[in-house]
């Protein structure tokens, strides 16, 4: 337990089988983690098979793939059937660092955030850490463009390290949205449509080979996506449209 809630660290996994154990360590070596999930999105190595071996963990085996998105889905609905307080999504390649778990889980537990980013842009260092220049310029001008649209002030949305409270989680609909990439970029679009009360802290970033990536045909198709959103949330704001489409839309 934190701060008497029950902290859950979701890990949606696809061939992380060289980098789970270290990952799942480093996070139960906080002190803070109760409970941790791992979903396998039929992955071809030896992930579940190292999963299973880890304590206080539970794993969860989609037969077939289905998508980041849909892996997902089921972190957050597992997460909350184990009763969690807190849910931290952390990726088990090891690219972001677990040592953050405890500062992120004490802005929820202080009530006064809903969600909280670990951005890999404050601090200015994700070029100097190993971020592509290309998927730097990207991530600043879909920001740019994400913030113009929605009003927000974020540093950019297209982190994959997050916490949320469980309130938050029960209230979006997230079964709706796309089991792809995108999920990530229409949840938070979700978060900000409702009025969720976002933080952001930086992030120090490890880029490797065994860290996951997607390629650039599926960069492109997230990236439209995500201007696809952004859209629809600009065209709601002005009440072009009714908030049920922004909740209601996919990506697929």
């Amino acid at each position: 337990m934190f701060a008497n809630r029950r902290v859950v660290v979701v890990m949606p996994a696809y061939n992380a089988a060289e980098t789970l154990r270290r990952t799942y360590a480093e996070t139960m070596a906080t002190g803070v983690v109760d409970h941790v999930i791992v979903v396998d999105d039929a992955s071809r190595d030896a992930t579940v098979a190292v999963a299973r071996t880890l304590p206080h963990t539970t794993v969860h085996v989609h037969p077939q793939n289905r998508g980041y998105g849909a892996n997902q889905k089921s972190c957050y609905r597992l997460a909350l059937e184990h009763e969690a307080d807190i849910v931290v999504m952390v990726h088990p390649d090891y690219q972001y660092t677990p040592a953050l778990i405890p500062a992120m889980a004490a802005l929820l537990a202080s009530g006064l955030y809903d969600c909280v980013l670990a951005s890999r842009i404050l601090g200015g260092q994700a070029l100097r850490q190993g971020m592509p220049w290309w998927r730097y310029a990207a991530n600043r001008a879909l920001t740019l463009a994400e913030n113009i649209l929605t009003g927000a002030k974020l540093s950019e949305y297209h982190t994959g390290y997050r916490a949320f409270t469980s309130g938050l989680l029960r209230a979006l609909p997230l079964e709706q949205n796309s089991d792809d990439f995108v999920f990530d970029n229409q949840m938070l679009l979700q978060i900000l449509w409702r009025g969720f009360r976002v933080a952001e802290v930086t992030c120090p970033t490890r880029y490797q080979p065994d860290a996951s990536s997607i390629n650039f045909a599926r960069s492109v198709r997230y990236g439209c996506g995500c201007l696809a959103g952004a859209l629809r949330f600009a065209v709601a704001r002005m009440g072009k449209a009714k908030s049920e489409q922004l909740a209601a839309g996919r990506e697929r």
